[in-house]
């Protein structure tokens, strides 16, 4: 039987809002403190805005670019460190659901007409495993530890960026950047 040449031509895609440099670098020393204790692969720090979806690579660029053209800078705060239930949401930092937190996931999602059946909670992955839920807790303590002040700061998402990210590759080798885009300040 012949393959499908549109199926075959779509990856998997995510957006993420991307902390600032000074941020990035603060939580990336979290996260390899916790790499060398725990485990886990290498990622860039991020908070999701849409989650994997399989799209042909032009249209996917195509949805990002007019998704951004509309968006502009806005503030974040984390809350908590937090651990999930899964491989992807191993360890995290919440981040704060504000309007203009949840606004942007809300028009990326249409722009990208993806649809999610549960409630976003806006995160900025620090693990990536599979452990048992006491080494988890061991974990999101040892952020704490690693970093008192993480809970609370605050920082501007000054860019978004599309990602190559297929789920089904838990070492992350093959997850790439595609575009970065810079949003411009806010105009209020």
């Amino acid at each position: 039987m012949a393959e499908d040449p549109t199926k075959a031509a779509k990856e998997v895609y995510s957006v993420w809002a991307l902390p600032p440099d000074d941020v990035r670098d603060r939580i990336k020393r979290i996260m390899a403190a916790l790499r060398s204790e725990f485990g886990g692969p290498a990622f860039e720090p991020h908070i999701t805005v849409v989650g994997a979806i399989s799209l042909a690579p032009d249209d996917a660029l195509c949805r990002f670019r007019s998704a951004c053209a509309a968006l502009s800078r806005y503030p974040a705060r984390v809350s908590a460190a937090a651990r999930g239930t899964f491989f992807y949401q191993c360890v995290f930092l919440l981040v704060d659901p504000t309007p203009e937190v949840v606004a942007t996931k809300s028009h990326s999602c249409i722009h990208f007409r993806y649809e999610n059946s549960t409630p976003y909670m806006p995160h900025l992955s620090l693990l990536y495993a599979d452990l048992p839920d006491e080494v988890k807790e061991k974990a999101r303590l040892r952020v704490e530890e690693l970093d008192k002040e993480i809970t609370g700061i605050n920082f501007e998402v000054a860019a978004l960026a599309l990602y190559r990210t297929d789920t089904e590759d838990k070492s992350l080798e093959s997850w790439e950047p595609v575009e970065v885009y810079q949003l411009p300040p806010n105009p209020k």
